[in-house]
């Protein structure tokens, strides 16, 4: 009897999943356990595996199609087997595919080089094990130049992109043009469709506050010096320190810890911080769940776990949705960016933007000046949700914990 393969759920608020790479073919053998295809829900990718033995009898999606959770991808069962129980699952397609039809031959009258464009795939074939080790390395797959099948990167690819020795592939150029194009990634498109989303749909704000970091700057090289004799001490960073003092500033100013929901507003008694992490695979944001419930040590330790999941393709899906945190940092700091303006992740009223480091000149008391390192916050929030008094005395009360922090 032939078995279908289901989308799976990657977390109850996981509606659908983009299909990113195919491994088998229709009519390929497969066994059950053997990888059929790649797939991504927001900015996290897994592999299927077969569940029965058998041949692709069918294929509903092809790669790049976003594909609703708990819906029958492909059939595998035996050679003749019909497949007439899945109609619904194929009528489905042929009607997506008669739209698409549609849609292609409209695109190529209104532009007529599209096909050339589409032509050049924009989808990157890498084998798992390959997967595995760049996702493990950190190693950005997507400018690595594949030798194996079909332009394929494999695992000596990902090894000689680690020496430095790796040959990088050459974008698409016409010519006599003096351009290159490229087509977006299925992760730059979710970005994208973000981004775009959270600033059409809010009324969005940015304030602008430095905070004297003398008192950060002096734990940190207590931290420090605690490290070179005791192994066991939490390295904790001066982002650790920071999102500390936001947990603090969010539980004085809870309307700044919610998500506005258009016809309402719903404020947490926790704060679920969020982090912005920058992958090899575009930009994450990875929430830690009851952060204000935990010390300085444990809040640090998390903050580093869920950041090195979302480098290495492990985070939970649950933890990157835009509704699992209640608050964001983004920090920009070390790439000695003075001052930006951060974009909400929506349904979230704000966002904090923490700059890099910068000595001033300021009053030290008794007439006497001197430099004295600021550090710059760049509170985004949607003035939907709060009004610009209390986003301002938010700020403030940030600035505050940064500049009383004790450790």
């Amino acid at each position: 009897m032939a078995t279908a393969v289901i989308m799976p759920r990657q977390g109850q608020s996981v509606e659908t999943c983009i299909i990113s790479k195919w491994f088998k073919s229709k009519g390929d053998n497969v066994s059950a356990g053997e990888i059929l295809f790649s797939y991504e829900t927001d900015k996290a990718a897994f592999d299927l595996e077969a569940p029965a033995d058998g041949i692709l009898l069918e294929r509903f999606y092809e790669e790049g199609a976003e594909v609703p959770v708990l819906v029958n991808v492909a059939v595998i069962g035996m050679k003749g087997e019909g497949i007439s129980s899945f109609g619904k699952a194929l009528e489905a397609v042929e009607a997506v595919k008669a739209v698409e039809a549609v849609e292609a031959v409209e695109a190529v009258k209104a532009v007529p080089e599209m096909e050339s464009i589409t032509n050049t795939g924009g989808k990157i074939r890498i084998s798992p094990r390959a997967r595995k080790i760049a996702g493990e390395k950190g190693v950005n797959f997507s400018q690595i130049k594949g030798s194996g099948p079909n332009g394929r990167v494999i695992a000596s690819d990902i090894e000689k992109a680690l020496s430095g020795t790796a040959e990088k592939p050459k974008p698409s150029k016409s010519a006599g043009s003096d351009f290159t194009e490229q087509p977006l990634s299925n992760v730059r498109k979710l970005i994208a469709k973000a981004m775009h989303a959270s600033l059409q749909n809010s009324a969005q704000l940015t304030h602008h506050m430095s905070a004297d970091v003398r008192r950060l700057l002096e734990a940190r090289q207590k931290i420090k010096s605690i490290m070179a004799t005791d192994k066991k001490q939490q390295d904790i960073t001066l982002n650790d320190m920071v999102c500390w003092c936001v947990i603090r500033a969010l539980e004085k100013f809870p309307e700044a810890n919610s998500h506005f929901l258009d016809d309402r507003i719903k404020t947490f008694s926790n704060v679920h911080l969020g982090i912005a992490v920058d992958t090899p695979r575009g930009l994450m944001v990875p929430a830690v769940r009851n952060a204000g419930s935990m010390d300085l040590v444990t809040l640090s330790k998390e903050l580093k776990s869920v950041a090195e999941s979302c480098k290495k393709g492990s985070i939970s899906p649950e933890l990157i949705q835009s509704t699992s945190a209640s608050f964001t940092v983004s920090n920009l700091g070390n790439y000695g960016v003075e001052m930006f303006t951060p974009v909400i992740n929506l349904p979230q009223a704000g966002i904090l933007g923490v700059c890099t480091i910068i000595n001033r000149p300021a009053s030290l008391g008794n007439n006497i000046f001197g430099f004295v390192p600021y550090i710059g916050l760049s509170l985004t929030y949607d003035h939907r949700a709060i009004d610009g008094g209390p986003a301002t005395l938010f700020l403030r009360e940030i600035k505050e914990q940064i500049e009383n922090f004790k450790y």
